[in-house]
């Protein structure tokens, strides 16, 4: 039997026709995986999602032809539509127009008219956002956090995300925009629980989008997802949630399957007990595959990298695999060893150092290689 889930007192916030915060249901989101310049294919992929069940869609939007695709888009789906700014925020212009909520990332923020300060940048994004009727999330990512924290928190990359996150609300709500969300992700969970339980101690009132990046392929990023949701959900944080799977094309809705199903055991009170151990051994992260791929074959490697390593399970490493340039050299930076993908080549790296480029069929055994040396050097 249904339960009602017991919510932090956040306030209300519309994107579109749909509405986040305590007074409501959880939103599921996704995130398209399309080129946003197939136009037909990114509406054939919104409609798969709707028909999932999808409250809200991210659309990747990285340039002024981007922009302009999704204008296109707008016309033809009556969905609510995201889109994130990554590094050059004054693509808000382009972009809010066609959109019912724009994501901003505070570790992006610098890398456009550096010597603006972020204040005035934040102002910016905020005014174009109201003029179309747009609210904002501002997504703080474990893997790109503003260097300015990283740098005064070296030792505590979840106090640095907490603290950034709580700041910039500061920013927003000194200019009496309060139409925002918040997210605070990383690829472990625990450190989700952690840096929303942190954040909701002292900013209750603000709506939390909860995820675990980079979750991986199915069904273990489902896995490590529900232990994040379950943890936090149920004590009353989180009011919107987005299932980030390492998954091909025809099957992203599937994020939004998993999604609902989290959220209906929860209400459900069929919560998973997490092993004292649980975690220890390898963990192999992957992005879930977006737009910005380049190469799709980035999703069978993703595969064979977990198939190639199972020998090593036993042993407490991390290896990323990351679908495409933009988030790749950054978010692999903290895993023992790392993998980004470009259109004919993978990048491989050892924490930020980097080994290399190979083929996509050269990697496997490079990859191997550096993982005995690993796991010699440990023994």
């Amino acid at each position: 039997m249904s339960k009602e889930i017991q919510r932090n007192p956040t306030r209300s916030v519309r994107v579109g026709s749909a509405m986040i915060g305590r007074e409501h249901d959880i939103p599921v989101q996704t995130m398209t995986a399309t080129h946003t310049q197939e136009i037909e294919e990114t509406l054939s992929q919104i409609a798969d999602m709707l028909g999932a069940g999808a409250d809200i869609v991210r659309v990747a939007c990285d340039n002024k032809k981007d922009a302009r695709a999704l204008a296109e888009i707008r016309k033809e789906t009556d969905a609510n539509l995201v889109v994130d700014l990554q590094e050059n925020y004054r693509l808000v212009t382009e972009v809010a127009p066609s959109v019912d909520k724009v994501r901003y990332n505070p570790g992006h923020l610098y890398h456009v008219e550096k010597n603006k300060p972020v204040r005035d940048k934040v102002a910016f994004i905020a005014s174009v956002a109201g003029e179309n009727d747009c609210a904002l999330r501002v997504g703080v990512n474990c893997g790109s956090v503003d260097p300015a924290y990283k740098e005064k928190y070296p030792d505590d990359g979840i106090e640095a995300m907490v603290r950034c996150a709580v700041d910039h609300c500061a920013y927003l709500d000194d200019i009496d925009f309060t139409r925002y969300v918040v997210s605070l992700k990383d690829s472990e969970p625990e450190k989700v629980v952690r840096a929303n339980r942190l954040f909701a101690e002292e900013r209750p009132d603000v709506p939390l989008h909860l995820g675990v990046t980079e979750a991986g392929l199915p069904p273990d990023g489902i896995i490590k997802t529900r232990i994040a949701f379950d943890q936090l959900i149920t004590v009353g944080i989180g009011d919107t949630i987005r299932v980030s799977l390492t998954l091909p094309n025809d099957r992203k809705a599937e994020e939004v399957e998993a999604g609902h199903k989290i959220i209906e055991d929860i209400r459900a009170g069929r919560i998973r007990a997490v092993p004292e151990h649980w975690g220890e051994g390898l963990n192999i992260i992957a992005c879930p595959s977006c737009s910005r791929v380049e190469n799709m074959a980035f999703i069978d490697l993703a595969k064979e990298v977990t198939e190639m390593t199972a020998y090593a399970n036993e042993h407490d490493l991390t290896i990323a695999v990351m679908g495409c340039r933009v988030n790749g050299p950054g978010e692999t930076d903290d895993a023992d060893l790392g993998l980004w993908c470009g259109p004919r080549t993978v990048n491989l790296k050892r924490k930020d150092e980097p080994l290399g480029a190979y083929t996509y069929d050269e990697v496997l055994g490079r990859l191997r290689e550096e993982l005995d040396k690993l796991i010699a050097a440990k023994a």
